[in-house]
């Protein structure tokens, strides 16, 4: 579908939408702090630590495109001391051009400890509201009956994951949504079809302790997405006597990102990530910022301190 030229920017955030180009369009929210906010795809870091962890992220995609993407996220998560089981709760709204998705989802995983390390099986669920307003959409044809309606539907989530994790890396598999999250214009689902359109991510991460005050994280996540080519998310960040951390990214024919992590106290932490476009949209594109606030608080009321979260 070929849409009317209102600017140049809108015929490309409108053939993002529309036309399913499955390698350009964003079918799932994306996140440069994934590594520090783990739980966005994987279940299994419910209560990854025994303690409160309250965090909110917002997320302003390709800034200066129309329509691009906007994404507001507030999470909780928590374990208590001597328990194996974790608990989460996340609200979430996407905005994508004419497409909006909110909704929420609860979260439940179970620890297993070995000696040095443990391994963390979790699902979630949830259910959300996918709107698509068609009528706003300004396509060549006005008669196209596909354009006459908006979309505007309840849909169930389920997701997996599993950590393994041991004192100084990690390793981790999740498949966040396995349920179709959107209704085409006929108001029409195959929920039938599981997995179909389904993003499937690994991730791991090695801490080095380079000297008593300096640590150094690098990381990777690997996202398989169908109709789309593998992507590749290269990270290391560097932290500073557990106040600052610097760190850089590469995401394979997307972007680099630049970030910064400030342990603000020992409960609060401020995140910034900036991505600068390298792909098709560069030159549309003043590129990506996000922001990220945690407040996490101990659950021993004898050790306040808590050092910061590496994943």
């Amino acid at each position: 579908m070929i849409f009317a030229k209102n600017s140049c920017i809108t015929l490309l955030v409108g053939c993002l939408l529309l036309i399913g180009i499955p390698a350009k369009a964003q079918q799932a929210p994306m996140y440069s702090q994934y590594m520090f906010n783990m739980l966005q795809i994987n279940p299994a870091y419910a209560g990854n630590r025994a303690s409160d962890n309250i965090t909110a992220l917002y997320r302003d995609q390709w800034v200066g495109l129309a329509g691009a993407p906007k994404t507001m996220v507030v999470s909780w998560d928590k374990r208590f001391e001597q328990s194996n089981e974790g608990f989460g709760l996340q609200i979430y709204n996407d905005q994508l051009g004419i497409e909006k998705t909110t909704g929420v989802q609860g979260f439940f995983s179970h620890h297993i400890a070995f000696e040095n390390s443990f391994l963390a099986l979790g699902i979630s669920g949830g259910i959300l509201n996918y709107q698509a307003n068609y009528s706003q959409a300004h396509p060549d044809d006005p008669t196209d009956p596909l354009f006459q309606s908006n979309v505007n539907g309840w849909l169930p989530t389920i997701g997996f994951g599993a950590l393994y994790a041991t004192e100084n890396w990690y390793a981790a598999f999740s498949v966040p949504a396995l349920l179709h999250t959107q209704i085409d214009a006929t108001n029409y689902l195959d929920q039938d079809d599981m997995g179909g359109n389904n993003h499937y991510f690994l991730t791991g991460g090695y801490i080095f302790d380079v000297t008593d005050n300096v640590k150094l994280k690098p990381s990777i996540m690997i996202k398989d997405v169908k109709g789309a080519p593998i992507q590749y998310d290269f990270n290391v960040n560097c932290w500073f006597m557990d106040i600052l951390s610097i760190g850089a990214s590469y995401r394979t024919g997307d972007a680099v990102v630049g970030m910064l992590e400030f342990q603000l106290t020992p409960q609060l932490r401020l995140g910034y990530a900036y991505d600068y476009t390298i792909s098709v949209l560069q030159g549309y594109s003043g590129g990506t910022h996000e922001f990220m606030l945690r407040y996490e608080i101990g659950s021993n009321k004898k050790e306040q301190v808590l050092s910061p979260r590496y994943y």
